[in-house]
């Protein structure tokens, strides 16, 4: 599967394009601002884009209208087509977000059982209950996500919603191209419903990706053969910052140990989570950092660790934003990329992951630990690789057997030798190729 090699970069495209938040049905190409980018994300090393929703819809994305219509805010569908062209002609793949739990109340079928109540032919594609009511008054009680009335609840038990949202599908592939999907709040979906998307996309392209937002729980109630090849590994995403802000790298060395560690009993050994240190729902990680120092590190350790490593646009250059009520902050628009030692740092993370197979099948080892540093090994049958983090401010002399007495640090091209261990600088990150 291609994305197991790669490096994903995640763009919101309404907030990315710089279109206002509620739709004002006002027709603009501001979808080809991502052609722009395209230098910038192969000087990245990134090989695969992850764009969040951009089919029509009510403000933010996921209050869908229409799935077969880019959004009036970026442009329309052949300007789309345009920028797919692109990205693929650059080599780079594309996966959308198939937002399928709910819909927008502006979305046609919707509309029409407001219009026609019980004598809609819609009535049955969503939980509705005639003698209630919900807080927008409308005479009528309908399931949202999570008591939010503006994301009407599909029902995806029904034959012809599942058959329009597969349809759907195969009209990206064909129209656009696309290699994948982003499953929008997957742990809500119907298990039936996966499977045959699963099915559905296998016969469509052949290595068709699928991942989906697994918040928590046990990610394999949806990744496995029949379903899901991956899912978001929030659980490390948490582990990763507070690790860093609490000085507690047991925190994170625990997490993978308890997926990907040597044990038989380990939860997804050989199976490949998306790893992110931030997106477009969070806090950004140079806002969430207590020490800025650490953020280098922390991309280093993202890449070190097992997973797809997928970063959100203006991440890689430090970009700071915090959550506020619609989360605009954590969308902004950028005029153009920003080069910084951050944005090489992780460029270079991202040809050293590309280009390991330890990095990107092998299993984890833990070496070293303690509260401020840490050593651990990734490793196949053919590569063997050792990633060190020191994130304290003095040095420390890490001893451990590297069953060598030489080796290339990738990061920087130079050959250390190790000596009963290695001395790791203050805010230090190596990733070692073993001979």
């Amino acid at each position: 599967m291609w994305a197991y090699e790669s490096v994903f970069y995640q763009i919101y495209p309404l907030g990315f394009c710089g279109a206002p938040f509620e739709n004002d049905g006002k027709l603009v190409s501001r979808i080809k601002k991502v052609e722009a980018w395209i230098p910038h994300m192969k000087e990245l090393g990134i090989n695969a884009v992850y764009f969040s929703p951009l089919f029509e819809s009510d403000t933010h994305g996921y209050n869908t209208r229409d799935f077969r219509k880019l959004d009036v805010r970026l442009g329309t569908n052949e300007d789309f087509k345009v920028v797919c062209k692109a990205l693929q002609e650059a080599g780079i793949k594309i996966v959308l977000d198939g937002v399928f739990n709910h819909v927008g109340r502006g979305f046609f079928g919707f509309q029409d059982v407001l219009k026609n109540r019980e004598g809609s032919a819609y009535a049955n594609w969503f939980h509705l209950d005639f003698n209630g009511n919900s807080s927008y008054r409308d005479g009528l009680w309908y399931e949202g996500w999570e008591g939010n009335y503006d994301l009407v609840k599909l029902n995806l038990c029904n034959e012809e919603v599942v058959r329009y949202l597969l349809d759907c599908v195969t009209f990206w592939v064909q129209e656009f191209g696309i290699d994948g999907l982003r499953l929008d709040v997957a742990y809500c979906l119907n298990h039936d419903f996966v499977r045959r998307l699963r099915k559905h996309c296998d016969s469509l392209k052949e290595e068709f990706f699928l991942v989906g937002e697994m918040l928590h729980g046990d990610y394999k109630t949806l990744m496995n053969d029949e379903m899901l090849h991956s899912a978001t590994n929030y659980e490390c995403y948490k582990g990763l910052y507070s690790s860093f802000n609490s000085k507690n790298l047991f925190e994170i060395n625990h997490s993978l140990l308890r997926q990907f560690g040597p044990e038989n009993w380990t939860l997804y050994k050989g199976k490949h989570l998306l790893t992110f240190v931030d997106n477009h729902d969070v806090v950004r990680v140079a806002s969430v950092l207590t020490n800025e120092k650490h953020l280098p590190l922390i991309y280093a350790l993202a890449f070190g660790m097992p997973g797809i490593p997928c970063i959100y646009y203006g991440s890689e250059w430090g970009a700071k934003g915090n959550k506020n009520y619609n989360d605009t902050e954590l969308r902004p628009s950028f005029e153009a990329p920003v080069k910084t030692e951050l944005t090489a740092w992780i460029a270079k993370l991202a040809a050293i992951k590309k280009e390991s197979r330890a990095l990107n099948f092998g299993g984890f080892r833990s070496v070293v630990l303690t509260n401020e540093q840490c050593v651990f090994e990734r490793a196949t049958e053919q590569e063997r690789i050792l990633v060190a983090i020191n994130l304290a401010d003095y040095p420390y002399f890490a001893q451990f057997d590297a069953g060598c007495t030489q080796a290339e640090e990738l990061i920087s091209g130079e050959t250390h030798t190790f000596a009963g261990g290695r001395e790791l600088p203050p805010y230090s990150a190596h990733i070692w190729k073993v001979r």
